[in-house]
């Protein structure tokens, strides 16, 4: 496997960058930006664990690709209402989502990182679990859902960047919604992700057909209750 040379982080870069997306939301560029400036040797070290298990094998041989089961519509309206695939296909259709237009967003920044083609399709699978991994998990696309999905994949990953992100989320999140929990939210997040299988070596052919709180009681994935409750207290606004 090829492996990146030694990443110093650049903690000026990033901080620029957090500014600008604080003034900006819109601007995920600079989410691209804090990414590659905090990402050290953590792209690096993951890829290499991916590596290990037979997914990550035939994921970096170019033998097996997520998108293409995602994105055939037909076969997920097939499965069994209450499945994992099933509950997927009704997410992206309500949310107006498709994996192509999430591959599409991340082909900028694909372009500019300096990584290896093993790192590359690593987080290409990464990036096609996307959504997915909102429905396992069982948080939404508002904010505070999207926040708490990085702590949780942090803790499954190590990325220094989405560690970052997620932190920042968090605080600016909390600001804004004083008097929720929002905190106790983002850290059961990355304790959930901490303690759950280890998700981007989950191959998702043996799970699309299975019930979801089947899935999760596999998979080790508790319900998201701090933040399920966050949501309730700010329908239908916020949730």
């Amino acid at each position: 496997m090829n492996v990146s040379p030694h990443r110093r982080i650049q903690p000026l870069v990033a901080w620029r960058a957090f500014r600008k997306l604080i003034r900006d939301p819109e601007d995920t560029h600079q989410v691209f930006m804090i990414g590659e400036a905090l990402r050290g040797n953590s792209l690096a070290r993951v890829t290499a664990r991916f590596a290990t298990t037979p997914l990550g094998q035939d994921v970096l041989a170019g033998r097996h690709e997520l998108m293409p089961l995602l994105a055939d519509r037909d076969a997920l309206a097939r499965l069994p209402a209450g499945s994992v695939g099933r509950t997927y296909l009704d997410f992206v259709v309500s949310e107006n989502l498709s994996a192509q237009g999430l591959a599409e967003a991340a082909r900028r920044r694909d372009e500019m990182s300096q990584a290896t083609p093993e790192e590359h399709a690593f987080r290409r699978h990464l990036r096609d679990s996307h959504d997915l991994w909102h429905v396992v998990t069982g948080y939404g696309r508002d904010p505070l859902g999207e926040v708490c999905l990085l702590a949780f994949t942090y803790a499954q990953t190590r990325l220094n960047g989405l560690g970052a992100i997620a932190l920042l989320g968090t605080l600016r999140i909390g600001r804004a919604l004083r008097g929720q929990p929002v905190r106790a939210a983002s850290r059961s997040a990355y304790r959930t992700g901490r303690d759950a299988a280890w998700l981007p070596a989950v191959d998702w052919r043996e799970f699309l057909g299975m019930d979801l709180n089947q899935a999760r009681d596999r998979l080790g994935i508790a319900a998201p209750e701090t933040y399920r409750g966050i949501a309730r207290a700010l329908r239908p606004a916020y949730a």
